[in-house]
């Protein structure tokens, strides 16, 4: 077959961009999303090395391969973001179903990788899905290895246990972030995020700063402040479940969910996810989503055992190292 490989040429691309990306979503995304995401980048990258010449900054590559009609039958991309560790590269790769097995992917893939060498990328990772044999196993022959498991989780709502709201510890009381009248609940909010992210297994890099983070999470076309449940103490945040709805499927997905340090054991996690439940269930939403790392029990055992959530297939973070010279 003849193809060629391109940089990606917004706007013309996007809706065949976002064709491909469906392939291997959870929910669907359109063109418009995709116009919302780079909205939200700087268009100038500002790759550089720290004082031990790892990778810093941000910036991304972005190709498609295409055919003799200019129709896209690939796309991938490389990027690193301001809080992305340093040293790392992330990478996605995608081709059309119909058209694998003939050297697209190989071709994307190289591309990338000559990219990475020449930003002087130390390390890259690459998420395939689980269940995806023929994925994993063209990761591997790229040298890549698994280093994580994230499992993906759906709860069907029309047959939740609604008893189980009787569980929740009303000692604590969970608010609508809409319902509390302080005019820093966001920074308050970002501030209880901040903290309780880094216990989460496999995080790494700078946390976001305020204005990064509002952007993509508040600002998320998915995220509504009415669907961001606090847990309070007084005045005091001590935690947070954070919905995003996607009306199209009328589904949501928790985005997150932390507790402080000094308030776990205490229910106050699962009391955030039953809340969550309710509030989903209130507005007749269908399903609900979430993701966990494989090395997050606490979470893996609410979601799992005590909401009944059921497994689907999930990702392998694989990762490979470069030599640089």
């Amino acid at each position: 077959m003849n193809f060629t490989v391109r940089k990606m040429q917004p706007p013309g691309d996007y809706a065949e961009v976002a064709d491909l990306l469906n392939y291997v979503l959870s929910e669907e995304t359109h063109a418009d999303n995709l116009a919302s995401e780079d909205s939200k980048i700087p268009e100038v990258g500002t790759l550089g090395q720290n004082e031990s010449g790892l990778l810093t900054g941000h910036d991304r590559m972005r190709i498609v391969a295409v055919n003799e009609d200019e129709a896209i039958m690939g796309y991938g991309i490389s990027w690193r973001a301001p809080w992305t560790a340093a040293g790392e590269l992330n990478h996605c790769l995608i081709v059309n179903p119909h058209y694998r097995h003939q050297g697209i992917g190989a071709a994307l893939y190289n591309a990338l990788e000559q990219w990475a060498n020449e930003v002087g990328a130390s390390k890259l990772n690459y998420e395939v899905h689980d269940n995806q044999d023929s994925s994993i196993a063209f990761a591997r022959e790229h040298g890549y290895e698994q280093e994580r498991h994230h499992f993906e989780s759906v709860l069907e709502l029309n047959s939740f246990d609604r008893s189980l709201f009787e569980c929740i510890n009303l000692r604590y009381p969970i608010l609508r972030l809409t319902d509390i009248d302080d005019p820093d609940r966001e920074q308050r909010l970002y501030e209880l995020y901040r903290e309780t992210t880094q216990d989460i297994p496999g995080i790494s890099g700078e946390y976001f700063d305020f204005l990064e983070w509002r952007k993509w999470t508040l600002e998320l076309p998915e995220s509504r402040p009415e669907n961001i449940l606090v847990a309070m103490d007084g005045s005091h945040f001590i935690g947070v479940t954070h919905l995003l709805h996607f009306e199209t499927a009328n589904s949501m997905y928790n985005e997150y969910t932390g507790v402080r340090r000094d308030y776990r054991g205490q229910r106050i996690g699962l009391s955030l996810k039953l809340k969550a439940i309710e509030l989903a269930v209130s507005m007749g939403v269908e399903y609900m989503r979430t993701n966990n790392d494989s090395l997050n029990i606490p979470m893996l055992t609410i979601n799992r055992d005590r909401l009944q959530f059921k497994a689907v297939p999930g990702r392998y973070k694989m990762v490979k190292f470069l030599q640089q010279v």
